[in-house]
C-alpha cells in the first residue's frame, strides 16, 4: 500500500539509498519500490537535485507508451571524493624540508593566488577593504564576516573549508592570515582557532592590529 508522505529525516535518505543500488531510476521506480507516491517522490528529488545530493542523468521512454521520464542517479555532492587526502600528500610534499621563512614565503604565494589584491584596493577605506575580502572569503566557503570593536575590527569565519586539514596541518591557519593581511594592508593577528561559540559551532578569529 503506498502513502502521500514520508519523513523529510528519512524521505531523501531512502532515495539516496534506492539510487545508489539502482543507478538510473525513475520518480515511478523509487515510488514503487518505497511504497510512496510518485508525486511525493517527485517532490524530495527536486530538492536533492538542487543541493547536488542527485542529478538527472537523461530520460527514457517507460513501457514504449507516453513521454519519455527522467532517470536519477546519485549527484556528486553525495558521492565523496578523495581531495582531503590529497590535499594533506601535497601539504606535507611542500612543507616537510622547508626552512620557517620559506614556509612562510610559500604561505603568502599560496595566498595571493587565492586572494589576489584588486587594482586600487590599497586606496580604499578601511570598511571597503573588509568588505571586498569578506565576499571573496564567503565564495569560497568561509562563511565569513567582520565586527566593529573598540580597539581594531575582528574578522570571523564561522566555517573553515580546511577544517579537516587543520590539525595536521595548522599551517593553513597562517595562509588565511596572509590572505587578510594582503587584503587589509596591515598586520592581522588570529585570536581563535575553532573555538566553540555559545551557539555550539566552531569559529576561527582574527583581529587587525
Amino acid at each position: 500500500m503506498m502513502t502521500n508522505v514520508m519523513t523529510k529525516s528519512t524521505a531523501r535518505q531512502r532515495i539516496l539509498g534506492y539510487l545508489s543500488q539502482h543507478n538510473g531510476a525513475s520518480a515511478l521506480e523509487i515510488s514503487r519500490a518505497l511504497k510512496v507516491t510518485a508525486a511525493n517522490i517527485r517532490h524530495h528529488l527536486s530538492i536533492l537535485v538542487a543541493d547536488g545530493r542527485a542529478q538527472v542523468l537523461g530520460s527514457r521512454q517507460e513501457q514504449d507508451r507516453g513521454r519519455p521520464v527522467q532517470v536519477f542517479g546519485i549527484g556528486e555532492a553525495a558521492q565523496g571524493d578523495n581531495l582531503e587526502a590529497l590535499a594533506g600528500v601535497l601539504l606535507v610534499q611542500l612543507f616537510e624540508n622547508a626552512s620557517p621563512e620559506e614556509r612562510d614565503t610559500l604561505l603568502q604565494k599560496l595566498a595571493n593566488r587565492l586572494a589576489p589584491r584588486l587594482p586600487g584596493e590599497a586606496n580604499l577605506h578601511i570598511t571597503r577593504r573588509l568588505a571586498q575580502i569578506i565576499a571573496r572569503l564567503n565564495r569560497s566557503s568561509y562563511a565569513a564576516r567582520w565586527e566593529a570593536h573598540a580597539i581594531a575590527p575582528r574578522i570571523i569565519f564561522d566555517h573553515c573549508p580546511y577544517a579537516a586539514l587543520i590539525a595536521d596541518h595548522p599551517e593553513i591557519c597562517l595562509m588565511d592570515r596572509c590572505i587578510l593581511e594582503q587584503a587589509l594592508g596591515g598586520r592581522v593577528e588570529q585570536t581563535a582557532r575553532l573555538e566553540k561559540n555559545a551557539r555550539g559551532t566552531t569559529f576561527c578569529q582574527f583581529e587587525l592590529r
